[in-house]
């Protein structure tokens, strides 16, 4: 395949910031990924340019700028063949036409069927998912020896170690946080947007207010009642009351690991305990590679995709880089941390971040609501039914600009 010359290096205005962005190039594959990942993809690039002599650029980019640079840059025909983000970026790739559809084919039944669907829009695959990531129940082992299954035997838990006089707290979640709180509502049926009969999610459903959504909001409310939880923690205040040794359960994910170990604690981690009966289903993330629209090598692209990423040995190596477990089946068969087995397991009964545009407009009303049912002003129910009223304004207010 012919050889080009170095890519003509542009300067794109976005957000206010001047960042160099490469052009896809007939011949050339261009891959844009966050520094946590470039190192990985580099080396996938030698090999690939090795063994195909297809030169590989890996550029790096902030990873909070990925998705924003490939709206402006793509449709100018510069940008990458690929880049790597989260499955929450979908909405607004797939809305503006920014991402491609791929094929798996047998391949697909070696991923974890959450990561599949999380990269699901409708009908087509939009990304190869690689990592998962959700919250459980984390627990200080010196109090809390094995972890409770039951909302209820969390309940009994906490309350032999609460000591509001002491400051020392059974349970702890940081509030008011919709994302925290919505696996323990979830368990009675609640979800944030229903599905229309393509498979796409469906902005005009939204079942926050269901009973089981408003009776798991209400359930945090009691717990600051019961004196087991303090009112208004955020997430610094639980992480320090957590490692020093003052509370003995919180919800927190995979991000807070590495700080519980430093700071000496004995923890486990294990999924939320149900509620009457039925399995909390927090919010998952998941990671991906996704093939750009304006690619003038989508068919490499793809093959690089199937060849070099979709292999045991780079997905252990992406694993290594970012700690989060393997959503492809033979990797994770290799992994031994008991963690990362945890959160998998966690992730695997969860749902899909929603991914469509109009999430946006969910997250506040959805907090100030949390925030009313906690300090007590209002009931869960009347919360939670004025915060669904809220977002439906919120969404029509949205489709007018």
């Amino acid at each position: 395949m012919k050889r080009f010359a170095l890519l003509t290096l542009c300067l794109l205005v976005v957000l206010g910031t001047v960042l160099p962005v490469f052009a896809s190039e007939e011949g050339k594959l261009l891959i844009w990924a966050c520094p946590l990942r470039s190192s990985v993809m580099k080396e996938l690039g030698n090999e690939f340019t090795t063994k195909y002599k297809v030169p590989v650029e890996v550029q790096e980019i902030n990873f909070e700028d990925i998705r924003d640079q490939l709206g402006v840059a793509g449709p100018t025909g510069k940008g990458p063949d690929i880049l790597i983000g989260p499955h929450d970026w979908l909405g607004q790739l797939i809305v503006n036409g920014l991402i491609e559809p791929l094929d798996l084919g047998k391949k697909e039944k070696d991923f974890s069927p959450v990561a599949i669907s999380a990269f699901t829009w409708g009908k087509e695959l939009y990304g190869v998912p690689y990592a998962i990531e959700c919250i459980g129940l984390a627990y200080n082992k010196k109090l809390v020896p094995k972890a409770p299954k039951t909302w209820d035997q969390l309940i009994s838990t906490g309350k032999k170690i609460s000591d509001k006089a002491q400051q020392r707290w059974g349970f702890v979640v940081q509030q008011p946080d919709p994302y925290h709180s919505f696996a323990v509502m979830s368990a009675g049926g609640a979800y944030v947007f229903g599905k229309n009969p393509d498979g796409t999610l469906n902005p005009n459903d939204i079942g926050l207010n269901t009973l089981g959504g408003v009776r798991g909001a209400q359930l945090f409310r009691d717990l600051i009642e019961a004196e087991i939880m303090p009112l208004g923690v955020d997430f610094n205040t639980m992480t320090t009351l957590f490692k020093e040794g003052k509370v003995g359960m919180v919800l927190t994910g995979p991000w807070s690991f590495d700080s519980f170990r430093e700071a000496g604690v004995d923890y486990g981690f294990a999924p939320i305990p149900t509620v009457d009966g039925k399995k909390p289903r927090p919010f998952v993330g998941v990671q991906g590679f996704m093939v750009s629209s304006f690619s003038k090598n989508k068919l490499l692209a793809k093959a690089f995709l199937d060849e070099y990423v979709i292999t045991k040995e780079t997905m252990i190596a992406l694993y290594k880089k970012g700690a989060r477990p393997p959503v492809y089946l033979p990797a994770l068969k290799e992994v031994k941390d008991s963690d990362t087995k945890a959160v998998y397991q966690s992730a695997s009964e969860g749902i899909p971040m929603p991914s469509i545009p109009e999430m946006n407009s969910v997250w506040s009303a959805w907090s100030n609501a949390i925030e009313l049912i906690l300090n007590g002003k209002l009931s869960s129910q009347q919360a939670m039914d004025e915060a669904v009223g809220q977002i439906r304004t919120a969404i029509e207010q949205s489709r007018k600009k």
